[in-house]
């Protein structure tokens, strides 16, 4: 008896699927992006006319900006409520049009950045307020690099976090730009260059892969990536016309292929050697580092810093594989309490050299990078405090620059924010405007002299850097009121991901924090000083972070910097090149680890688990001697 033939299955070619789909949406909110950017209508203006007042333009070398623009640009600003605005001229070219369409994170309005986001425009010309040009102490006005102009726009958007914006200038003339300036200019954008050409080209291999995988579908991919130009700047009501348009959409896969080689070569590493930055630190570093690292550790201590008990065991030992620099610490944690503490603990003399460059100096950028990346988060700390009363005045101890304070805004706009921080950068924070008041040094010896001037303290990530975390706690118990608030957020110790890491855990962060306690601890030591806990959250807290740090302290551990001031000033080719491997071979790791961290994160928030936890309580009553 004849089988019936069976019809093979179809296979579903999810790669070339995938490849469609995501490109599909970066058309549309590319497109979105741009129909909802600000068009300038510059009117008829005499080339003498005066320059609008209170008002000061910037321009890039070989940009000219007429007074019809100009003037309308002002216009623009006074009626949107800005004090910054990036030009953005009509005719700039595609590439870089679509590439700031693609990292453009303007707010609801569409005319203002996110009070938090990082201000990115194209680098051409940049109209600023007296204002704003007098506290940011900028005394330029033309014949900048675009790089420059990329890096005072960032800095402008700092003083006016919610009034910087951009608007499209068509009488604008964009010069051609040089291939040879872009990864300068993407540095200047926050961008690093290696990682910008590293996606480009892997995302011309997917194609690829989904063209070779499906020839419908991969088709469909190829046709729409090459006209996605045409299709987001193209058509008669765009605001945006490149002139190099049709070329580009003619012959994209390549000529994106050779921007994409063009920016991994110029980014390539200049002379072997230290930079004259870095040796001007050297002296320093060596120096401190002459009678070695162990004189920055106090003696061990014999008991618990919580609890007083003796039954101590080592939890992890590490090097500093933050910054690299010389230096072995150890975790230990209690066994009556799980306090987690570093033991022996940095001295003052030791924290100041390991925060060093760290915040400041070396670190400027990358920590107001994470720290500016931060505004979702920043908001839901200040949200919790909704359901149990509005806040009047708000000190934010540990505040840093004050993005927790300028973010806040968003959610107590009538509530008045001040900061406290024994770093120098509150002071900045202050000019900035981020604060109202800057409070400049340690919290319990300021403390009598901001008795009842608060209704609401916080302490975000903060405690875990502190020598004494209870003298902190002591100090907030004194300044507020009966009824006042103290909000607290910490690294979680019990996070099983704690223990599967180990010293790569990123939360422990060595040498910096002192302590790590479980909540319960936490809980027990404000009952004593008269608080009562009114919220607790552990998923909503998680910082999705767990996996992409293990990468990066890996990868800082295996290739550290091979010039940094506090290492010996020389390194051979082999160290040189063993660096470039490993930060190469750690660009797909760290695609993976940020997967991960999703994952991660999602299961966090449903099952209320994660690598910190935040609090709200409320004091009730006074303080109790702890038994």
């Amino acid at each position: 008896m004849t089988q019936p033939r069976t019809q093979p299955r179809t296979r579903v070619p999810w790669a070339a699927v995938a490849v469609l789909a995501g490109l599909t949406a970066g058309t549309v909110r590319a497109r979105r992006r741009l129909a909802g950017v600000p068009v300038l209508d510059p009117l008829p203006t005499p080339d003498n006319a005066p320059p609008p007042h209170g008002w000061h333009l910037i321009s890039a070398r070989g940009v000219d900006v007429d007074q019809a623009t100009l003037h309308a640009a002002a216009a623009h600003a006074e009626q949107a409520g800005l004090h910054v605005l990036d030009l953005l001229p009509g005719r700039l070219d595609t590439e870089r049009a679509l590439g700031l369409l693609r990292i453009l994170d303007l707010g609801e309005s569409h005319s203002h950045y996110d009070r938090t986001a990082q201000a990115r425009g194209a680098g051409h010309a940049v109209l600023v307020s007296e204002d704003v040009r007098r506290r940011a102490k900028i005394e330029c006005d033309s014949g900048l690099g675009s790089a420059e102009l990329h890096t005072l726009l960032r800095r402008l958007k700092e003083y006016a976090p919610a009034e910087t914006g951009v608007a499209i200038a068509p009488r604008l003339a964009a010069p051609a730009p040089d291939p040879a300036l872009r990864a300068e200019e993407l540095r200047a954008q926050g961008l690093p260059p290696s990682l910008v050409a590293a996606t480009q080209l892997a995302g011309l291999a997917l194609l690829a892969r989904a063209a070779v995988a499906d020839r419908r579908w991969g088709a469909a991919a190829a046709a729409l990536y090459c006209l996605q130009p045409a299709l987001v700047l193209g058509g008669p009501g765009s605001p945006l016309r490149p002139a190099d348009l049709a070329r580009t959409t003619a012959a994209r896969p390549l000529r994106s292929l050779g921007a994409a080689l063009r920016t991994a070569v110029s980014d390539r590493p200049g002379p072997a050697g230290p930079s004259p930055e870095l040796e001007a630190l050297r002296p320093y570093y060596t120096a401190e580092l002459k009678a070695g690292a162990d004189r920055f550790l106090e003696p061990r201590r014999p008991d618990c810093p919580w609890c007083g008990s003796d039954r101590l065991s080592v939890r992890t030992r590490m090097p500093d594989l933050l910054q690299g620099k010389p230096g072995r610490f150890t975790l230990e944690q209690c066994g009556d309490c799980g306090h987690v503490f570093q033991n022996p603990r940095l001295s003052l003399d030791g924290l100041d050299f390991y925060y060093r460059d760290f915040y400041e100096g070396l670190g400027v950028s990358g920590a107001a990078h994470v720290f500016g990346s931060m505004g979702r988060s920043y908001r839901a700390r200040a949200a919790m405090l909704k359901p149990f009363g509005t806040p009047a005045a708000w000190l934010d101890v540990g505040t840093g620059h004050g993005h927790f304070c300028d973010s806040a805004r968003d959610i107590w706009p009538d509530t008045r924010f001040d900061g406290l921080d024994m770093a120098a950068a509150v002071r900045e924070a202050e000019a900035r405007g981020w604060v109202a008041t800057a409070h400049h040094g340690q919290f319990p010896e300021l403390a009598a002299g901001l008795v009842r001037r608060y209704d609401t303290v916080s302490m975000y990530h903060y405690l875990e850097h502190t020598r004494d975390p209870l003298a902190e706690l002591d100090a907030a118990a004194e300044v507020l009121p009966p009824g006042g608030h103290l909000l607290i957020e910490l690294p979680d110790p019990e996070s099983r991901l704690a223990r599967l890491l180990g010293p790569y855990w990123l939360p422990w962060f060595q040498p910096q924090h002192q302590h790590l306690m479980p909540v319960a601890n936490l809980r027990q030591a404000l009952a004593e000083r008269g608080f009562t806990v009114l919220a607790e959250e552990h998923g909503a807290a998680h910082q999705s972070c767990d996996f992409f740090g293990a990468v990066l302290l890996t990868a800082n551990r295996l290739a550290p910097h091979p010039y940094a001031p506090w290492g010996p000033g020389t390194a051979p080719w082999t160290r040189r090149w063993a660096r470039a491997a490993v930060r190469t071979v750690s660009l797909p790791c760290f695609a993976v680890a940020a997967a991960l961290d999703g994952v991660r994160a999602a299961v966090a928030r449903a099952t209320d688990g994660g690598n910190a936890y935040r609090l709200v309580a409320r004091r009730t009553s006074p303080a109790r001697d702890a038994e």
